[in-house]
C-alpha cells in the first residue's frame, strides 16, 4: 500500500508544501490528492517566487496586470489568489466530506507586516474575502505582533496557520491566541465549528543550528545531533494532547471547536548524513498534519514506513532536552534567532516577488 494513504490510517494529514499553476495546469496536484491522498497545501513567498519566475503558465497574465495602474503586491496577489481559489477548489470535496476537518489551503499575509498586528488582521480579512473560499487558511506569523492578530482573526471566525514555529515558548503562546480568539468568537455567539486552525512547527532548521552549537561545544555531552527536532516535535505534541484533550478545552470542544492542529513544517531534510524521512517517519500521529516539499513527499511514496511513531521515546525527548540544557545550549533563544532569520528569509523572497511584478 502507498505509505502515503497509510500514514492517514494514523489520524495524520499529509499536506504538500507547493503550489504552482504547472501543479494545477498539468494535473500534478489532482494526482496528488486522488492517488496520493494529499489533504492540504501550504505556500509561502520562496514558494511564489519560485513558481512565477519559472512557470510558463504566468507571462500572459503578469504582461496583462504590468499594463494595469496597481501596486506590485496587487500585481502578485492577481497572479496568486486565482492559483489558491483553484486549489481550495480540488480540495473542496473533501474539505466537504470531512466536516472542514481536512481540505484546506494556505495563504500567507505579506512578512513586511510580521511585527504590525493591526496591518496584519486588515490583510487576513482582505485576503479571506479575496478568495472566497470556506477552506482557506490565513498563514500568520507567531511574533508578538502576530499573536494578536491570530486572536483576532479567529474571533473574527477567520481559519488561520500560524507560521515560523521554533520553540515550545511558542507553541504555548499561540495555542492560548487561538483559545483566547475562540472564547472571543463564542462570546459573540459565532460558529465555532467555522473555525479550523494549525500550529506550524519548523524543525528541520532547528536541528541545523543546534547541531552546530554541539559541534562547537568542547565539553562531551550526551546530547546527540540530528535529535533535537524530533525530541521537540514529540514534546510539543505532548502539550497539545494535555491542552486540547484537557478540561481547560473542554467546553470549548463541546461548543463545537475544533483543537488547534500541530502541523510539522520545515520537513525536508537539510543534512545529507541524516535520512531522508527525518522528520516524517517519527512524527506520525493523530490530529496532526505533516507538509511536506515534493522531494520528501516522493521519498515517502517510495520507501517510507508508516507507523505511529509521535508518542514513542518520549523519555529519550526529555532527556535531549535535558542534555542541551545541562551543555549550556538555549533553546528558547534558539527559537528566537530562527525565527528572525525566518522572517528575513521570507522578506527578502516576498521583494523578490514584488520585483518580478513592479
Amino acid at each position: 500500500m502507498n505509505p502515503l494513504l497509510q500514514v492517514r490510517q494514523f489520524g495524520q494529514q499529509i499536506w504538500l508544501d507547493n503550489l504552482s499553476r504547472t501543479l494545477l495546469n498539468d494535473g500534478h496536484l489532482a494526482r496528488f490528492i486522488n492517488e496520493d491522498g494529499v489533504t492540504g497545501i501550504t505556500t509561502n513567498p520562496a514558494i511564489f517566487h519560485k513558481a512565477i519566475s519559472g512557470g510558463r503558465y504566468y507571462e500572459d497574465d503578469l504582461a496583462r496586470l504590468k499594463q494595469q495602474p496597481m501596486s506590485a503586491e496587487a500585481r502578485y496577489e492577481g497572479l496568486v489568489i486565482p492559483d489558491v481559489q483553484r486549489a481550495c477548489d480540488l480540495l473542496a470535496p473533501l474539505f466537504r466530506d470531512s466536516g472542514g476537518e481536512a481540505g484546506y489551503v494556505s495563504l500567507e499575509v505579506s512578512p513586511a507586516l510580521a511585527h504590525d498586528a493591526a496591518g496584519t488582521l486588515a490583510a487576513g480579512l482582505r485576503l479571506k474575502t479575496a478568495v472566497n473560499r470556506p477552506n482557506l487558511l490565513i498563514k500568520v506569523p507567531a511574533t508578538r505582533a502576530g499573536l494578536v492578530a491570530i486572536e483576532e482573526l479567529v474571533a473574527a471566525g477567520i481559519s488561520v496557520n500560524v507560521t515560523l514555529m521554533f520553540s515550545l515558548t511558542h507553541v504555548d503562546a499561540v495555542a492560548q491566541a487561538y483559545v483566547r480568539g475562540l472564547e472571543r468568537l463564542r462570546a459573540q455567539g459565532g460558529d465555532l465549528r467555522s473555525v479550523m486552525s494549525v500550529a506550524s512547527l519548523f524543525l528541520s532548521r532547528v536541528d541545523t543550528l543546534v547541531d552546530k552549537q554541539l559541534e562547537a561545544l568542547a565539553a562531551d555531552t550526551p546530547a546527540r545531533p540530528g535529535r533535537t527536532a524530533v525530541a521537540l516535535a514529540r514534546l510539543a505534541y505532548q502539550r497539545y494532547r494535555a491542552r486540547f484533550h484537557g478540561e481547560g478545552f473542554a467546553n470549548l470542544r463541546a461548543a463545537g471547536a475544533r483543537p488547534q492542529y500541530m502541523l510539522w513544517a520545515s520537513t525536508g531534510t537539510k543534512n545529507p548524513a541524516y535520512s531522508d524521512l527525518l522528520y516524517v517517519e517519527p512524527l506520525i500521529g493523530a490530529e496532526t498534519v505533516n507538509t511536506l516539499p515534493d522531494a520528501t513527499l516522493d521519498a515517502l511514496r517510495d520507501h517510507g514506513k508508516a507507523a505511529a511513531s509521535l508518542e514513542l521515546e518520549l523519555d529519550q525527548a526529555q532527556a535531549q532536552f535535558a542534555a542541551l540544557a545541562a551543555a549550556g545550549i538555549d533553546l528558547e533563544a534558539a527559537g528566537e534567532r530562527l525565527q528572525q532569520e525566518g522572517l528575513a528569509q521570507f522578506e527578502q523572497a516576498f521583494s523578490a516577488l514584488l520585483e518580478l511584478t513592479a
